[in-house]
């Protein structure tokens, strides 16, 4: 039983693979600015729909596996995001790509996404954190291998038909492999760590998920603002070239996968005091070594950055994980969404 629920985790990466492709999104932006005659501000419209969506469906997935059984609901997410891909490929102007690709596809990827997350809690109830990371490594990495397939198929065949060929293939990888999902049969109760049960509701009541969902929110805001301006601060200060800079970027990516596993398996040997300290001792290190920047730094630059990267994917193995510690096992996808909606309303 032990070997088998890691054919879920195996299972969940490769449903996590395609559905983050929405951060391959970069590499549909300048086909589709030629195609359709759009700015670059037009361009990245699709891509905020789709993760707007993909964060508001989060609460609605979470009520439908409470509902239903987690295969439908993955199912269901998997019908939406394949249908979105497809229907992009007849996009004849932005607002038909933001209503394809960004709300049908971003939705359908909100409601699946807790599926893998809640079904792995309840399978690994003794090594959670070492699976929930190496699960979400899927959506780290992601890019790394749907970029490269993506920017071949568009050169082969054009951006619109590229839109069909990956949505055709999601929505049969992620109905066969959605198949074999369900609960165990038999749930170990959670406890907290004085020994009770406690509910989501129940969670909001603490000061312990405030103290960590600050912490979530501190140290995923800084990842994504480092993404964001790693390309910039290579060409403009480093004055790497450019196409290293894309070689950077992947090694960078596969970091923000690592992270994930490494973070959650220290969740399992560690108090959360201490994986959070680690996290925060690094990500001041990278800073310091970020200030010192200069043309030609390009050692610290990788350093640096593949420190940030690691970070922030590793507090999205962090999060789930420490929380789940403090909640009953079905209660993980429901804490996601909390972190979600307090996230939105901060920013």
């Amino acid at each position: 039983m032990k070997v088998f629920r890691w054919v879920y985790v195996i299972l969940g990466i490769l449903i996590f693979l395609c559905l983050g492709t929405v951060y391959s999104w970069s590499i549909f932006r300048k086909p589709l600015e030629e195609a359709l005659k759009l700015s670059s501000t037009q361009s990245g419209l699709p891509f905020m729909v789709f993760l707007a969506f993909y964060a508001l469906l989060m609460p609605f997935g979470g009520k439908l596996i409470d509902r239903y059984h987690p295969r439908n609901v993955l199912i269901f997410g998997g019908v939406l995001v394949g249908l979105g891909w497809i229907l992009s490929s007849w996009a004849k102007n932005i607002w038909f790509l933001v209503f394809t690709y960004g709300i049908i596809a971003g939705s359908g990827v909100g409601i699946a996404y807790g599926v893998p997350i809640s079904v792995v809690s309840r399978w690994f109830y003794d090594k959670k954190g070492l699976a929930l990371g190496v699960l979400l490594s899927g959506f780290g990495l992601s890019p790394f291998i749907t970029a490269p397939i993506a920017k071949r198929l568009i050169d082969m065949n054009g951006v619109f038909t590229t839109f069909k060929i990956l949505g055709v293939a999601f929505l049969i990888i992620v109905i066969l492999l959605a198949l074999p999902f369900k609960f165990p049969d038999e749930l170990k109760v959670e406890k907290t760590e004085d020994g009770i049960s406690i509910t989501p509701m129940e969670m909001l009541k603490t000061s312990k998920f405030y103290a960590l969902w600050f912490c979530f929110m501190v140290a995923t805001l800084v990842g994504l603002m480092i993404i964001g301006i790693t390309g910039p601060v290579g060409e403009d200060i480093i004055k790497i070239d450019s196409k290293k800079i894309a070689i950077f970027i992947s090694v960078f990516s596969a970091f923000n996968g690592i992270g994930r596993p490494s973070f959650g398996w220290l969740t399992d040997l560690l108090s959360p005091i201490r994986v959070i300290s680690l996290s925060y001792v690094l990500i001041i290190l990278s800073a310091i070594l970020f200030i010192t920047f200069k043309e030609g730094s390009v050692v610290l630059f990788i350093v640096s950055f593949a420190l940030f990267w690691m970070n922030f994917g590793g507090w999205l193995a962090i999060a789930p994980a420490l929380t789940s510690k403090f909640l009953e096992a079905g209660s993980i996808a429901k804490i996601m969404v909390l972190f979600l909606r307090l996230m939105v309303l901060v920013l």
